[in-house]
């Protein structure tokens, strides 16, 4: 029996995480008592918690870990001198990770993992819906709100769980999925995966744990991948290829039209007609390619797939629309924060607005990453007509005294420089924000970048100009 199996009151170290919020909401639906903590700070997750009824103290005391208590749960943002962690350690109380009871969890339930470099959340979050829509009633967990979910889980009554598999510190060692979806394999994360070599062999080692009924489906336009599953030994059966150009199941063509992505389907040799998209970019339609060989192996009628596909509405964070002037100014947001993901954002915004100016505002996420890929940032930002770089968003593992990687967001700066022509430093938000206010115009797109806090410029902008929140040209 596992640790999840046999615990009915457990506590959560870093609560408002969106994993451990949707983790959370999981275990609330199997009968589970579940609370626990974080900083004061307000998250999307505050608002999801309330909702389901779970607890959350706006501080980590000791305190919190006295009475009954059956496991306790952490974020690996913290370790065993945290306040609360070094408590639950002193009672002797037993404590897991976050990735491992996830991972215990997927043993639980027939799960199908998402996971890749790039496009897990959108990927993750289109296939819950999709299987919702099927009347499968899907546990779903996803790296980002979604709409349409009100949150960022789904806690249904059937035999699936998709769930958004974070490769970071190999936490794809925990999990046990019946089905893979594997979007891409691109270098990243270079403080803990210190070659690329590295970084595939995780995915490798992850291929290799289906079981002899699992399935994988995968990006054949990704060499990575293509690597990465003859590595791993799969048998021919056991491989659904999807993609852009290749693939048992490909794009024929691709079109924008009022709005909407469209594109034709062909399964191998079989015309499968034409598909919507309200999600913008050639990425989101590699996406849906995925979705749809995944949706079809568990059985979904195909007609059941095309009609959600063209309802489903994304999630927050990528290429959302913040808010608009009519047919004017216009501020996306999006978390992109790798070469490869700045690259395809930017190419689908010039796609979607191509008489629009388009400003950039990127913030850095870790000096690892932007050392370790310095050159491919520099390269980057070729469809944007202005780049706006902001100082590093260093996370917790990158504190002033220990990080790794001394690239400097100026550095980043100067580098886009060789290959730009406009490119600004701005070291606050607030500088960013106020620079943009006095020089923006109506033609004009202004898209934040960034897996840290860049999303305050486009708040602070809607707040100046007044502009309605959400909504599209």
């Amino acid at each position: 029996m596992s640790l999840l199996s046999e615990s009915n009151r457990i506590y959560c170290i870093g609560l408002k995480g969106v994993g451990m919020t949707g983790l959370a909401q999981l275990l609330k639906a199997q009968g589970k008592e579940v609370w626990g903590s974080d900083t004061a700070e307000p998250f999307f997750t505050s608002g999801v918690l309330a909702r389901a009824g779970i607890e959350c103290w706006d501080k980590f005391e000791a305190k919190h870990l006295s009475g009954q208590i059956d496991l306790v749960i952490r974020s690996t943002a913290y370790n065993e001198e945290q306040v609360e962690v070094k408590a639950a350690l002193s009672k002797v109380l037993k404590v897991i990770t976050y990735a491992e009871a996830l991972g215990e969890l997927t043993s639980q339930f027939k799960s199908v993992a998402v996971a890749g470099s790039h496009g897990k959340t959108t990927t993750t979050a289109m296939l819950a819906y999709v299987l919702k829509a099927a009347s499968l009633a899907p546990q779903a967990l996803v790296g980002s709100r979604v709409p349409q979910f009100e949150g960022n889980a789904l806690t249904g009554s059937g035999e699936l769980f998709v769930f958004e598999a974070d490769e970071y510190q190999n936490k794809l060692q925990y999990f046990l999925p019946q089905g893979i979806i594997l979007t891409s394999i691109d270098w990243d994360h270079p403080d803990f995966f210190p070659t690329k070599e590295d970084y595939a062999q995780a995915f490798v080692q992850f291929l290799k744990k289906l079981p002899a009924d699992g399935w994988a489906v995968v990006c054949a336009d990704s060499p990575g991948v293509k690597q990465a599953v003859g590595q791993a030994g799969l048998r021919p059966e056991q491989i659904s290829t999807y993609g852009l150009t290749s693939g048992y199941w490909r794009m024929v063509r691709m079109w924008l039209d009022e709005g909407w992505w469209h594109f034709s389907l062909q399964e191998g040799e079989e015309f499968r007609g034409e598909f919507w998209l309200k999600l913008v970019g050639s990425h989101n339609v590699a996406n849906a390619l995925a979705v749809i060989a995944a949706a079809r192996r568990l059985g979904v009628d195909l007609e059941i797939i095309r009609q959600a596909l063209a309802s489903f509405e994304g999630t927050a964070r990528r290429f959302e629309v913040k808010g608009k002037l009519t047919n004017s100014l216009t501020i996306v947001d999006d978390y992109g924060h790798h070469p490869s993901e700045i690259m395809a954002t930017l190419k689908a915004a010039r796609a979607f607005y191509p008489y629009k100016d388009i400003r950039c505002v990127f913030q850095p996420h870790t000096f690892s990453r932007t050392q370790a890929l310095l050159k491919n940032f520099g390269t980057a930002f070729g469809e944007a007509d202005e780049i706006i770089v902001l100082e590093t968003y260093a996370s917790a593992r990158e504190t002033a005294g220990g990080r790794d990687g001394d690239a400097s967001a100026q550095g980043l700066a100067e580098e886009i420089k060789q290959h730009h022509s406009k490119v600004e430093f701005k070291s606050t938000i607030d500088e960013a924000a106020e620079y943009l206010a006095t020089t923006a115009n109506r033609n004009q797109l202004i898209i934040t970048m960034g897996a840290g806090d860049v999303w305050q410029v486009g708040e602070k902008l809607i707040a100046k100009f007044g502009l309605t929140s959400g909504g599209g040209d």
